[in-house]
């Protein structure tokens, strides 16, 4: 989905997006016209979203989580690839 879709399904402002970009938060492929917003990102989003608007955590937090996450995922497809050799 191209910025104005992901926009309207995130539910953030150009400005946050922005932000979060710049973070590397979220980081979309880029294609021949621009950036493309995956569903991935579009749940990462929101987490995101939830985790400061609903939770309160700051961005120090949202840092050490969103790594903590990517941790984990990485740790799943690990296991994942580990079982299917067995």
């Amino acid at each position: 989905m191209n910025k104005q879709e992901f926009l309207s399904h995130a539910g953030v402002q150009v400005r946050t997006l922005d932000l979060w970009l710049e973070q590397r938060w979220l980081i979309p492929a880029q294609t021949s016209e621009g950036i493309s917003f995956s569903d991935m990102d579009l749940a990462r989003a929101r987490f995101i979203r939830d985790l400061k608007m609903d939770l309160g955590v700051n961005d120090e937090g949202i840092d050490v989580i969103l790594h903590l996450v990517d941790q984990l995922h990485g740790l799943r497809r690990a296991l994942e690839r580990l079982h299917a050799n067995l």
